[in-house]
């Protein structure tokens, strides 16, 4: 049997299926993989599932000369965790779950959407607190979102269910910036020629797109001062793609009306300055927390694991 290293528990179901075909060795923690960690494992495995976070860097797989893994078969669509380049250069095929998750995280944005526009975080403090003193006729007034416009920050899967969602399900108008030209976004839905074009125009924008060099801060102080001062700001992306500094001080001015973020630039640590605001609703990155999803994600690595070890073209291969 193939010796595989998984990096944090999957779902029962697909362990069991790993542990049947591979001889699997388990982290016993959920805390990301260190660089060392990384290069240990490139040596001792010649398989790692990895996931977010695992130190799979350029400096991590250039210190092992000759790795005995092959493949890392990543556990998310994900991947600025992993150097593929750097994998590239050292024989090791890397992998990721594309398509299982996308309806999950559109799922997620939506709601970040609904729960920051109507005020639904900072209701249910209230009515934790026991402040809630009862229902008046102008308690708590939020943005009514039919009707309005969505800018979405990457027109890819995710992207496109998204504006499936806004449009089909409330009606909303949906703008949208994509590095290339997308021809068919699902719905009706209008290309703007820049970033700062589809700012300056949403009442709520959404960010969907990919963490990479290219993308990182691409939300910075001057996108965020482009937008409306009753506009919202959700991201479900990776969270250096918002400069997490800027945002702060945007909301701190009530320069935007509010954010709903479930990703963070330094995971899991969440700076106590945006814990403070009212204005923002905080998730911990629960973009795929729905158990069937984990687990078609979980089998899609599996899928990538037999194919690279039966000879076969690898269905995900990035």
């Amino acid at each position: 049997m193939k010796r595989l290293l998984v990096s944090r528990a999957l779902p029962d179901s697909v362990m069991q299926v790993l542990r049947a075909e591979f001889d699997v060795t388990l982290r016993p923690t959920t805390q990301p993989m260190s660089e060392d960690e990384a290069s240990a494992a490139l040596m001792g495995y010649d398989a790692v599932l990895p996931t977010l976070g695992d130190g799979f860097t350029a400096d991590a797989i250039g210190r092992v000369d000759e790795p005995r893994c092959k493949i890392l078969a990543n556990f998310g669509v994900g991947y600025n965790h992993i150097d593929v380049g750097a994998a590239a250069a050292k024989g090791i095929t890397v992998t990721n779950t594309p398509g299982a998750l996308t309806d999950a995280t559109a799922d997620i944005a939506m709601m970040l959407i609904l729960m920051a526009a109507r005020r639904a975080g900072e209701g249910e403090r209230m009515v934790r607190s026991g402040q809630w003193t009862g229902w008046h006729p102008v308690q708590m007034l939020g943005m009514h979102i039919g009707g309005k416009t969505v800018g979405i920050i990457g027109m890819g899967r995710i992207g496109k269910a998204i504006a499936k969602r806004c449009h089909d399900g409330f009606g909303m108008d949906v703008v949208f910036h994509n590095r290339s030209n997308v021809a068919d976004a699902g719905v009706p839905a209008k290309q703007l020629g820049s970033l700062a074009d589809v700012m300056t125009i949403a009442d709520v924008i959404v960010v969907a797109v990919p963490g990479s060099p290219e993308t990182y801060h691409l939300i910075d102080a001057a996108a965020l001062k482009a937008m409306q001062p009753h506009a919202y700001l959700v991201n479900i992306s990776r969270g250096d793609v918002i400069d997490e500094a800027a945002l702060i001080a945007t909301l701190q001015a009530g320069e935007i009306a509010g954010a709903g973020l479930d990703v963070y630039e330094q995971e899991p640590h969440v700076p106590d300055t945006l814990k403070a605001l009212d204005n923002v609703v905080l998730l911990p990155h629960l973009g795929t927390n729905a158990e069937e999803v984990r687990a078609n994600m979980g089998m899609m690595a599996v899928e990538n694991l037999r194919a690279f070890f039966n000879g076969a073209q690898v269905p995900n291969r990035v």
